[in-house]
């Protein structure tokens, strides 16, 4: 995951040091005897020789052949730009500074980013060894990755001039390490910090052996022997006494190492660690890296697989330090240390369950990935590699195993039921009907027991885990907050299950809902459900035309569900809400079933003499909905059975 497809390497320097010459000298693996030209073709190495594998041209400049255009022109393509003195000719070396090295500032920008090899030919020829005057000039100019020294007529150092290009492509060090300062890049140290976090698996600020052996087989596929696991830790000792700390390699002496490898042309290691993280030459994450394509249709969602619960499981415990189940303000920073920003607000404690100081549980965590997967499947990817699903679940190749793409809705409702696990409610009503004390009752938090500090960052979205028929589901309530006079949009009317909800006591709320389901549900395939909310106070004759039980009855509707904020939530207008977007209902004759008998009596609301008085009138025949449902969940049970029995009689 280099970024580079090739490398183009440019060879400039005065006339008459050796460039042709070293060239011909490396594919030829001898010295030119016969006159040699004023330049030399391009020539393309293929990849099978090279030690990194990767195609790599190498270009040749004449001033007597080619104008300064064209050299401005190579000097813009090259990937690494060999210049080339002659180590017994002064002035081809004071050329380096006058001429070569500001004409490359000049055409790629004084800040540009493109290697640069200083290359002393015809070392055969010095009586001394040229590198003292090049040093200074190494020490100047920070885009210099290296210099060599190497004869084309003794075949001393030619393939290694061409390695080092290559590899100051590859393996650059100018984003890793100031010469100037003598360590880390600011940017490297973070990339570096956030990869031990990563690899700490127990989060105790150490790698220990058995941490440091699966690093070393992630990223270099081979383990550390035990002879070597203790060497490193004693040069580490060694040189910097704090990096290492029970026995174990600490977040100083893992920068300390790279450091090392770098100091020592040893580059490349540090690369392939970067690069096993997602990191490119500009220590940046790549798009791939970080947003996996993934393919969702039309129709299907999107949601967390097993492993994916299983990885951000770990991860709770793993940051949970007192293990009391929850995150504390502290424990949640550190949860996304390895990220670039926090992602959530403290408008999240108020989307998902809370322990009693206000802090998210496993649960609440789990549901809020949840909640991101099915609203926006790229951002949990994105997070999953910053918090290093590909390191811990090597098995798999990226974090698209953390996701299943369920099967297109309209297959959910030919089948009549569905395979997914997550489903959103759209609670839509006019303001005022108690919507948002109704999304904060799937949490068992009422909004009168929330804090103030708490009440001011109130979540358009909760969610939370409902049974359904024995099954755990996670239901998302989105308010749909709209004025008596507002029109619905069609982002509103995306759901698996609409509530419909007016205020029991005001009695210009149920008109609203009645309309908006008879312009926009009732010959939608999306299963409604009324729900009278504020059942404690005094309920009031709606201004409609029918009444809520009689509209509900005569659109072969469950009947209304009463809800008050006041007290204990009821749980099952929740559970109710699941069960209609798990088994859409099939409008039609309704069939009496005996296996579904007790699914209508848990269905069946007993609501208390309130709303008995307030449903007074319903038909008998409109509980029957709810029946429909339990045969749906019913048939599916049997079909499956009779499916096991035929396919293990054939």
């Amino acid at each position: 995951m280099y970024g580079h497809r090739d490398v183009r390497i440019l060879l400039i320097g005065d006339s008459g040091v050796g460039k042709t010459s070293l060239i011909l000298t490396l594919v030829s693996d001898e010295f030119p005897e016969d006159e040699i030209p004023a330049r030399a073709e391009e020539i393309t190495i293929p990849p099978d020789v090279t030690p990194e594998k990767v195609p790599t041209h190498i270009v040749d400049y004449s001033s007597r052949e080619q104008s300064d255009e064209i050299l401005m022109e190579e000097i813009a393509r090259a990937d690494v730009i060999c210049i080339v003195y002659a180590v017994n000719h002064r002035e081809s070396i004071d050329s380096i500074t006058d001429y070569w090295l500001p004409l490359a500032r000049n055409t790629l920008g004084a800040d540009h980013s493109t290697p640069i090899i200083l290359v002393g030919n015809k070392s055969d020829q010095a009586d001394a060894n040229s590198l003292e005057g090049v040093v200074p000039i190494m020490n100047d100019y920070s885009e210099i990755e290296t210099c060599v020294e190497c004869s084309s007529k003794n075949l001393k150092n030619i393939s290694e001039v061409f390695f080092y290009a290559q590899k100051a492509v590859l393996h650059p060090t100018g984003p890793l390490y100031s010469a100037e300062d003598k360590e880390l890049k600011p940017e490297c140290k973070r990339a570096l910090c956030r990869i031990f976090t990563i690899c700490d698996l127990d989060n105790d600020g150490v790698l220990n052996d058995y941490e440091l052996n699966l690093f070393q087989r992630r990223c270099f596929n081979a383990p550390l022997q035990p002879q070597a696991l203790d060497d490193v830790k004693a040069v580490v000792r060694k040189n910097i006494p704090e990096g290492v700390v029970n026995n174990g390699l600490s977040q100083i002496g893992f920068l300390f190492l790279h450091t090392l490898f770098i100091q020592r042309g040893r580059h490349e290691t540090t690369w392939t660690v970067l690069r096993k993280f997602g990191y490119t030459d500009h220590l940046k994450l790549t798009a791939d890296y970080l947003r996996p394509r993934l393919r969702v249709g039309r129709g299907s969602s999107t949601e967390l697989s097993h492993l994916g619960y299983q990885f951000l499981t770990s991860l709770f415990e793993k940051y949970d330090q007192d293990k009391d189940g929850a995150l504390s303000p502290s424990e949640l920073q550190n949860f996304f240390q390895t990220c670039p920003v926090m992602p959530w607000g403290p408008d999240v404690n108020m989307t998902v369950c809370t322990n009693e100081k206000g802090w998210i549980t496993l649960q609440g965590c789990l549901a809020q990935w949840t909640l991101t997967t099915l609203l926006d499947v790229s951002r949990t990817l994105e997070y999953l590699a910053y918090f290093g699903y590909r390191y811990v679940m090597a098995e798999h190749e990226n974090q698209l195993s953390a996701i299943i793409v369920s099967r297109a809705k309209r297959i959910d409702l030919e089948k009549r039921q569905t395979s997914r696990n997550v489903f959103q409610c759209n609670v839509i009503g006019p303001r005022g009907a108690g919507k948002t004390a109704f999304l904060q009752g799937v949490n068992n938090r009422t909004v009168d027991s929330s804090s103030h500090s708490m009440r001011e960052h109130l979540s358009a979205y909760t969610i939370n885990t409902v049974q359904v028929y024995g099954q755990e589901k996670h239901l998302l309530l989105h308010e749909i907050d709209v004025g008596l006079q507002d029109e619905l949009t069609s982002e509103d009317l995306e759901c698996d299950v609409v509530c419909l909800m007016y205020d029991i006591s005001d009695p210009r709320t149920f008109e609203y809902c009645a309309k908006s389901f008879k312009q926009h549900f009732e010959n939608s395939s999306i299963p409604c459900l009324f729900v009278a909310s504020k059942s404690d106070m005094h309920p009031v004759r709606q201004n409609y035309t029918l009444q809520p039980a009689q509209f509900c009855a005569s659109h072969n509707l469950p009947p209304p569900q009463t809800y008050s904020s006041k007290g204990r939530p009821n749980k099952d207008i929740y559970i109710k809400l699941a069960t209609l977007a798990a088994y859409p209902l099939v409008k039609g004759v309704l069939v009496e079933h005996p296996a579904a008998l007790w699914i209508r009596d848990k269905l069946m609301l007993a609501s208390g003499p309130l709303a008995s008085r307030h449903l007074k009138g319903v038909s008998q025949e409109s509980h029957s909905i709810w029946l429909k449902v339990g045969i749906c969940a019913a048939v599916a049970a049997v079909g499956g059975i009779v499916i096991y029995r035929y396919y293990k009689s054939h």
